[in-house]
């Protein structure tokens, strides 16, 4: 495993708290490592909003921020059915076996990081089939930054039976071909996450 997927494993599982800061020779220290890969591990991590700049050398593990998931769940709630309704023609039987592998796995993952990578391999396997490359991007770069949060609320919120519940629906309703039903749903399925999340952040700050 890479140290980009170890340093966002262990971020993922809480093993570095909200507001930490960390240093590039803490890390390597840690990890038993040079520098370099650190250095490009830590970059990657604040392009997708996991690690920020802290002073001149340091690096700080972001606070939970209720504004940026409320930002974060409002996209995706626009973005996503969108990209499922493109999608549709194209969930052929095959694709629609690969996403109930995907959730048998989810089934059965105990730990946050595991939730968070399933999770996001489930809708992407469901959205690639719209063979729109700029929206898909937008997308998955928001889950990205939504697994943090992901991850969280799997600990937390105890979120993560019914999320379970609805992806079956979802994939229920695909194989159904009731479209309709399956892209309200999955509005829903985002919206009420998001607002689970943003409210649960709002009452411990």
């Amino acid at each position: 495993m890479s140290l980009y997927h170890r340093l966002k494993e262990d971020l993922q599982q809480g093993q570095f708290i909200p507001g930490q800061v960390l240093t590039q020779k803490m890390l390597a220290e840690r990890y038993a490592i040079s520098r370099i890969p650190v250095r490009d591990a830590v970059k990657r991590l604040q392009s997708e909003g996991w690690l920020t700049l802290h002073g001149k050398c340091g690096i700080k593990v972001p606070e939970f921020n209720a504004k940026e998931v409320e930002d974060i769940y409002l996209m995706r709630m626009h973005l996503e059915p969108l990209l499922l309704e493109f999608a549709l023609p194209y969930l052929n039987r095959q694709r629609l076996g690969e996403a109930k592998d995907l959730l048998e796995a989810l089934d059965s993952a105990t730990d946050a990081a595991q939730i968070g990578q399933l999770n996001q391999q489930f809708h992407s396997c469901l959205y690639q089939a719209a063979g729109r490359p700029a929206l898909f991007s937008t997308v998955e770069a928001l889950s990205r930054q939504a697994q943090r949060y992901i991850g969280y609320q799997s600990r937390y919120l105890q979120h993560q039976r019914q999320s379970q519940q609805e992806h079956y629906q979802l994939l229920t309703y695909l194989e159904n071909q009731e479209t309709e039903k399956a892209l309200a749903l999955l509005k829903s399925h985002i919206a009420q996450a998001g607002l689970a999340l943003v409210a649960h952040l709002q009452e411990k700050s």
